[in-house]
Parts: structure tokens; C-alpha cells; sequence
């Protein structure tokens, strides 16, 4: 599994939400198959997003796209704040320590 690993500032997450939602390169047949957005705590502005690929060249690919098709023109580059921090990452094992407990009702 490959992960291409995004960050970048936004100037409004749901400007930049609503631009990530339409899908402009369409994921599923750009070859992602799954995605997760994460932002820091208290940083409202600030978007990390892994987009998760069975094959690096398919990462890599949807890179290139991202940054001619999709970061230069459009909603999606009028929400971001400067230029993207991306890397391709190779993941190397996935453990599941214990399975997450829902909210303590007791």
C-alpha cells in the first residue's frame, strides 16, 4: 500500500471542503482506495489529507495531477494558503493494537 500524504493551510475548510468533495479528479478511477482528512487541534485552517493507493506509480500519477489540473485553477485553488507539503510514503506494516471502544455509557 502507498499513501500520498498532503498538508497544506486553506483559507476556509469548508470552501476547501466542498472544492475536496467534488471529486474533480475522481478518485476512485484515479486508483485511491481510501482517504483519510485529519486537521491539528485548534488549527481550523490546516488540512492533512492521506490518500491511500494499491500501487506507488498510481500515487504518484494522482500527484502530478493534483498539482497541474487541480491546485492551479478553480475552487480548489482559490481555498489554499501557499503550496502543498505532499510525500508518497510506503506502508511497511499495519498493526491493530486493540479495537476502539465506543463512548463510556455507564
Amino acid at each position: 500500500m502507498f499513501t500520498l500524504q498532503i498538508e497544506h493551510a486553506v483559507r476556509d475548510f469548508r470552501v476547501w471542503r466542498r472544492a475536496f468533495d467534488s471529486d474533480p479528479l475522481n478518485r476512485a478511477a484515479s486508483g485511491v482506495v481510501s482517504y483519510r482528512i485529519s486537521r491539528p487541534i485548534g488549527q481550523d485552517n490546516y488540512v492533512m489529507v492521506d490518500l491511500d493507493f494499491e500501487t506507488q506509480e498510481a500515487a504518484v500519477f494522482f500527484l502530478a495531477k493534483l498539482q497541474d489540473e487541480v491546485w492551479t485553477t478553480g475552487a480548489a485553488a482559490s481555498a489554499l494558503l501557499g503550496e502543498p507539503t505532499t510525500r508518497v510514503l510506503e506502508t511497511l506494516a499495519v498493526v491493530t493494537v486493540r479495537a476502539p471502544s465506543g463512548p463510556d455509557v455507564s
